[in-house]
């Protein structure tokens, strides 16, 4: 018996907090919060470090392989005469390994609390019943050891998919013949074998930084405290969910249905961005605000395993409102989306693949990754970087936007450095402008005319409100003069979108309603591209 409790310490995982829930009594010579950090004994402590430092070495080897490898050869040392001593030494640092890791296995096994742990955690894998998740959910641990808590399977059915995952928007192929689409593909396989090395080697790193294993292990006292206080102070529920790609994706949900307040009803998932994690992310601003909120990391970020390709995000996506409306009992009309920065994407995909979502709020968030992507390459790579990013990373949010009927609400940072083509300072290159233009150009073309393209770009430049105010009021807008002609053809005519709105209207006319509408699905916040966004400019899509 003891052997096989020394044994399941060993293969167990690596505990680094415990959760005090509100009833529980605080044990004797804890202090302080309702949760203590789990205090390993100093076999464990030890034995635990030299296996993390390990860890790190073998991460930063394998970001560096290509240039050592490069280096070996140059230098002659990639023969066979080289190769075995240096694979006797590997071998024997891996015996010294496995020992540490046996002694480790030790020192949890000398440890009570976590005895305790592994026992709950053997239990919970045998009978996942609600009682058992709620004594796991006092423990803070890795979470490739969680059992799973909702499967895409359990609601859908998989023939029904493709064998990637749920559909994306993907854009029109070219119309060829049949010899030349032969002759074409061959000629362009080098760009095609370049661009999947790119995409799936430094590529898909630099456009999600939070997936390196490094960041992750640099923010981790920072990811485990922002996870501390949505367990223990806002009492969040952390799940496991399985993507139809297998994909495990780490989720936390924060339930006020049951408090005093209008919002609490109403479920706001949010999407993070590139180096964005749920912990520390744009979770707080509708917390602040009441709201019951559900937040996921993207895949291969902390506790969500695979990999950030848009078809991978989709998927995750999609398993998220799946659980939000099958397992947390929220409708669709009842979800609101909230996204930062390149979680426009999935935010985007997910009110175009469910329309019925209440609304959608996008902060410093861009239309298409391209021009942004082509602002830090060399221009000689302009060719190879569109072709990559239309096969590999097409972050096509605009498009996916244009499909959505519902409300929107998009929040443009007047000082962001990060979505600007140019620099912070030229306001004008903020994607988040092109944006809003797709959008209004898709959903009242007859409006957005030259003129009232020209107009609303007055106002786009304007780097602050005083100067906001003098475009709106040099056009001469009248509020309520555009409502009642909004509100009039939508009681007449169809009410989806395109609306062929403004067809017989004056030049002014349509000047004025293109800048009403812009200042109605635009607001600014006078900050940089990273900072927290307040309650104060979180508020609810305009409605007509």
């Amino acid at each position: 018996m003891a052997g096989w409790m020394w044994f399941r310490c060993f293969l167990g995982p690596h505990l680094q907090r415990v959760h005090r829930s509100q009833g529980e009594s605080r044990p004797e010579g804890r202090a302080g919060r309702r949760g203590w950090t789990y205090q390993p004994k100093s076999l464990e402590k030890h034995t635990d470090s030299i296996l993390g430092w390990a860890s790190a070495l073998w991460s930063l080897s394998y970001y560096s392989s290509p240039l050592v490898l490069c280096y070996l050869y140059r230098k002659g040392y990639i023969c066979s005469s080289k190769l075995v001593p240096v694979s006797q030494y590997v071998g024997t640092v891996m015996v010294c390994l496995l020992g540490v890791a046996c002694l480790r296995g030790w020192g949890r096994w000398r440890n009570s609390e976590y005895q305790q742990f592994i026992s709950i955690l053997e239990e919970t894998r045998k009978n996942h019943t609600p009682s058992n998740k709620k004594k796991l959910a006092c423990y803070d641990f890795d979470f490739s050891h969680w059992p799973a808590d909702f499967s895409w399977e359990e609601v859908s059915n998989p023939k029904l998919l493709s064998k990637t995952g749920v559909s994306l928007l993907k854009p029109e192929p070219k119309l060829r013949g049949a010899a030349d689409s032969v002759l074409n593909s061959l000629r362009t396989l080098p760009c095609h074998i370049v661009s999947f090395l790119i995409a799936h080697s430094f590529g898909r790193r630099m456009l999600y930084p939070g997936s390196v294993f490094l960041l992750q292990r640099a923010m981790r006292p920072m990811l485990q405290q922002g996870q501390a206080r949505l367990i223990e102070e806002c009492e969040g529920q952390r799940n496991k969910l399985v993507a139809c790609d297998g994909n495990e994706i780490d989720t936390m949900f924060v339930d006020r249905r049951r408090d005093e307040g209008q919002h609490g009803q109403t479920l706001v998932i949010c999407c993070e961005g590139n180096a964005g994690f749920y912990e520390v992310g744009c979770m707080n601003t509708p917390l602040e605000g009441g709201y019951s909120v559900l937040g996921w990391n993207h895949p291969g970020f902390a506790g969500s395993t695979g990999v950030p390709f848009p078809q991978n995000e989709a998927n995750a996506m999609d398993v998220v409102i799946q659980f939000a409306v099958h397992k947390l009992g929220f409708q669709l009309s009842d979800i609101v989306v909230y996204a930062w920065s390149i979680g426009g994407f999935t935010a985007s995909w997910a009110v175009m693949s469910y329309p019925e979502i209440q609304a959608l709020v996008l902060d410093a968030s861009f239309d298409d990754l391209l021009p942004l992507a082509l602002k830090v390459m060399p221009d000689s790579w302009r060719p190879l970087v569109t072709h990559t990013v239309r096969q590999y990373m097409n972050l096509n949010s605009a498009d996916q936007l244009c499909k959505y009927q519902g409300p929107v609400l998009l929040i443009r940072r007047t000082k962001d450095e990060i979505i600007t083509t140019t620099g912070p300072e030229d306001i004008m290159s903020n994607r988040g402008n092109n944006l809003l233009l797709k959008l209004l150009q898709f959903r009242y073309p007859k409006v957005m005319t030259d003129d009232g393209v020209r107009a609303i770009r007055a106002w786009l430049a304007a780097s602050n409100p005083a100067e906001e105010a003098a475009v709106y009021s040099s056009y001469e807008v009248d509020d309520d003069w555009c409502v009642s002609v909004l509100q009039s053809y939508k009681t007449e005519r169809d009410v989806f979108f395109p609306w062929s709105v403004g067809e017989d209207m004056t030049l002014e006319g349509r000047r004025q309603l293109a800048l009403f509408l812009a200042r109605k699905y635009m607001r600014n916040f006078d900050s940089t591209h990273c900072t927290p966004l307040p309650y104060s400019e979180f508020t609810a899509p305009w409605r007509l």
